[in-house]
């Protein structure tokens, strides 16, 4: 082998690795630049499940995550604002009761998608909303309550009387309801999206009238149940081996369809104003029961997955109810 030969080689060898090196950098600096503005701590059940499916995101390498928790309704818009000027093509919050500056916002920075928890719809060309759309757990974790229930008096309390939270309660004590007509419900709302001890007084109030099975819509209802020894039924995240031999099933939200959708249609540059919220159901993946079958009688387990497989087929509709719900005289 002659010497130039040799060289010619290794020049082409450094020309690839040069280039394999270059497409990895472009590779890294393509990667989706997305952040989340959060009201609460993302340890708080509804945003923990955004925070996760967006970390889980990250991890597949499919995105680059920021975020900012505990933003004070008046910082809001700046944190937007702010996000939007360091060109993060991405943005993912919840916006209740801040909708018309966010949309504002939206509207001033119109190459950035927005993906918006929001009670009202979408509007173009930018913002896009979502929502928690689990009243189908909700519905069977209703029928396991309902069977369970000794009293027929079950406790509900609940954070604020919006329709993202009226809806689940609704499909929760419809799904009571068709198991066991006798049920009565008591509802407080505490106005508040994260307040323990104020929940925990609630449900107290609810045993001492008679409940003995306590939908935990907020945190603090569970840690009730505990000291008084009756059953509970949780919400949006699966809270059992926090609370064992407490909890008999849970209505799971599973963000990430909702999420891998707005990323994927971002980065092929279809991102369009729309409703999300079809991918929090069953049908999705958005949306699970959990049940602690051995709290359970295996009856009710049965019916609770015969009513679930006729979800999943198309068989079954829970209905959807945003009114505000009430205590049963």
């Amino acid at each position: 082998m002659n010497s130039r030969s040799t060289t010619r080689r290794v020049m082409l060898a450094a020309l690839v690795a040069a280039s394999t090196l270059m497409t990895a950098g472009v590779a890294a600096a393509e990667k989706l630049k997305v952040a989340a503005i959060y009201t609460l701590p993302v340890e708080q059940q509804w945003i923990s499940r955004i925070h996760k499916a967006l970390n889980t995101a990250a991890e597949r390498g499919d995105i680059e995550y920021v975020f900012s928790e505990n933003v004070a309704n008046t910082d809001y818009e700046r944190v937007m604002r702010e996000y939007a000027e360091q060109g993060q093509k991405l943005i993912v919050g919840e916006v209740f009761g801040l909708e018309r500056a966010a949309r504002k916002v939206a509207k001033d920075y119109q190459d950035t998608a927005f993906l918006m928890g929001s009670s009202f719809g979408p509007v173009g060309p930018n913002f896009s909303v979502f929502d928690n759309w689990i009243h189908e757990p909700s519905y069977l974790s209703g029928m396991v309550a309902g069977k369970a229930t000794e009293s027929n008096v079950i406790g509900m309390v609940g954070g604020y009387a919006i329709p993202e939270v009226n809806r689940l309660m609704h499909a929760f004590m419809d799904g009571a309801r068709d198991v066991n007509p006798e049920v009565k419900f008591i509802v407080n709302f505490i106005d508040s999206w994260y307040d323990p001890p104020k929940a925990k007084e609630s449900a107290f109030a609810m045993m001492d009238a008679g409940a003995d099975v306590m939908y935990a819509e907020r945190f603090g209802v569970s840690d009730a149940a505990v000291e008084r020894g009756v059953k509970a039924i949780g919400n949006v995240i699966d809270t059992s081996g926090d609370y064992p031999g407490t909890i008999l099933s849970s209505a799971l939200w599973h963000m990430e369809a909702t999420i891998d959708k707005a990323v994927a249609n971002v980065a092929a540059g279809t991102f369009e104003a729309a409703d999300y919220g079809q991918y929090s159901f069953m049908g999705y993946g958005g949306g699970s029961l959990v049940m602690d079958e051995s709290l359970i009688d295996a009856e009710t387990v049965a019916a609770v997955k015969a009513r679930e497989a006729e979800i999943m087929d198309g068989l079954f509709r829970v209905n959807v109810n945003d009114a505000r719900p009430v205590s049963d005289n």
